[in-house]
């Protein structure tokens, strides 16, 4: 689950630009390694080591069932980090596999399986080379993985097409589009318009030579739309979870002030066709 910067370290060069692939992948390489445990301190409690949530607001697949019935299916999350999200649908009888660019976030999800017992395969990859055949996967889904790290998630998305059995889900949440109108603050700052909603460079912090080390990208609703039309998949849902009473954690630029006024999550539930 992605956590765009609202604090950067000395020396960051913070900008939007355009980067290639190949840096989106180096810098996301790079970033979750080293960040990793960090963000299993901080985040590992609420996500928990056998659970699936959609996203910072607290929506659970076991509440949500946006996958639908898992039992006995192929199941790949992409983008897995601590495959807490594998481990639940393994639980619930499917037989799921955890994908991540970053051995960093592997070795939380292989210290995961053992705390848990329950041994999910953990696959090294990029979501833009997903190392399966054609048609592997009943269901294919991340909460905040890969898609919001990759240059081209067009791309991405005829990969999962690809993977995916006629008639499977592909099933994603990302960083709500509108959010990137506002600046990164859960406070009072957050609720000021800065950006312009179609601009499209993603958000890249850089290093003093000028080399990417975060990247985050953004599209419109719109364009999401879009990418999946024409990657072949058939849009059914999309949910923007409204932020429950009672919840008052904050994460990164989520927060109670800002999530009871606009979205900070989509998540868009989508199946590939029966027939081509």
């Amino acid at each position: 689950m992605s956590e765009p910067m609202d604090g950067v370290e000395i020396g960051t060069e913070v900008t939007r630009r355009d980067v290639t692939d190949d840096e989106s992948r180096r810098a996301s390489r790079h970033w979750w390694d080293i960040d990793a445990d960090d963000y299993q301190a901080e985040h590992g409690a609420f996500l928990g080591d056998a659970d699936f949530v959609w996203c910072p607001e607290g929506l659970r697949e076991a509440d949500a069932r946006l996958l639908g019935d898992v039992a006995g299916r192929r199941v790949l999350e992409l983008g897995a980090g601590a495959a807490a999200g594998a481990r639940w649908l393994a639980a619930q009888g499917a037989s799921a596999v955890a994908l991540d660019l970053s051995a960093g976030m592997l070795r939380h999800a292989a210290a995961g399986n053992a705390r848990t017992g329950i041994d999910v395969p953990l696959v090294q990859a990029d979501a833009l080379a997903l190392p399966f055949a054609d048609g592997t996967f009943d269901v294919v889904c991340t909460a905040f993985g890969a898609i919001p790290f990759v240059a081209d998630s067009a791309a991405a998305h005829r990969e999962v097409f690809r993977v995916l059995r006629p008639g499977g889900r592909w099933v994603f949440s990302v960083t709500h589009p509108m959010r990137w109108i506002f600046l990164d603050d859960p406070g009072e700052g957050g609720l000021r318009a800065v950006h312009s909603y179609f601009d499209r460079r993603p958000y890249v912090e850089e290093n003093v030579d000028g080399e990417p080390t975060y990247v985050e990208q953004h599209r419109t609703l719109g364009d999401r739309i879009r990418e999946l039309v024409a990657a072949g998949f058939v849009l059914r849902d999309l949910i923007e979870p409204e932020w429950p009473d009672g919840h008052e954690g904050i994460w990164g630029q989520w927060s109670p002030l800002r999530g009871r006024l606009f979205p900070g999550t989509a998540i868009f539930v989508t199946r590939r066709p029966e027939t081509t």
